[in-house]
């Protein structure tokens, strides 16, 4: 995907088996294979990151997705957490990589989390605001001082 292209970051709860993420890309690549906007195909793409994180971009400059076509996805990622009997949606809980392991820690936990230097200033956090492929590669995954969860060691 060009460095333009639009991203969507959905975050397990929790980190899933091989088996959960064969089924998850399975039937995330049938639903891209089928995606379209308006009666246009959409140049989409996917990946699974970390066993926790499922990524989707769309090429806007070949055809743009639509609402019908966003909320379509959203579709895909309701009957995935039906299937698997998790939650993709929860924006609640900051995901962090320590020790190779994904952490992920609530929102109103962070300030104690910091206080007693389980997160540190560089402690790497994922970042699931970037919105294209090229703040993808830069910034989705970066020292906590990079980011705004710099303000909880001050």
């Amino acid at each position: 995907m060009p460095d333009n292209a639009r991203l969507w970051i959905y975050q397990a709860e929790r980190n899933l088996s091989q088996e959960e993420v064969e089924l998850v890309e399975s039937n995330t690549q049938t639903f891209l294979s089928q995606w379209r906007a308006h009666g246009q195909d959409l140049k989409s793409s996917f990946s699974v990151e970390y066993n926790q994180f499922l990524i989707i971009s769309v090429d806007e400059s070949f055809s743009q997705a639509s609402g019908c076509s966003i909320d379509a996805s959203v579709h895909l990622i309701k009957g995935l957490e039906s299937a698997l009997g998790i939650s993709f949606m929860t924006t609640s809980q900051v995901a962090f990589l320590q020790n190779d392991e994904i952490n992920l820690y609530p929102f109103n936990q962070l300030k104690a989390q910091a206080k007693e230097q389980i997160i540190t200033p560089d402690t790497l956090v994922f970042d699931n605001t970037v919105q294209n492929v090229a703040e993808f590669k830069s910034r989705w995954l970066r020292e906590s001082s990079e980011t705004w969860v710099n303000r909880y060691f001050q």
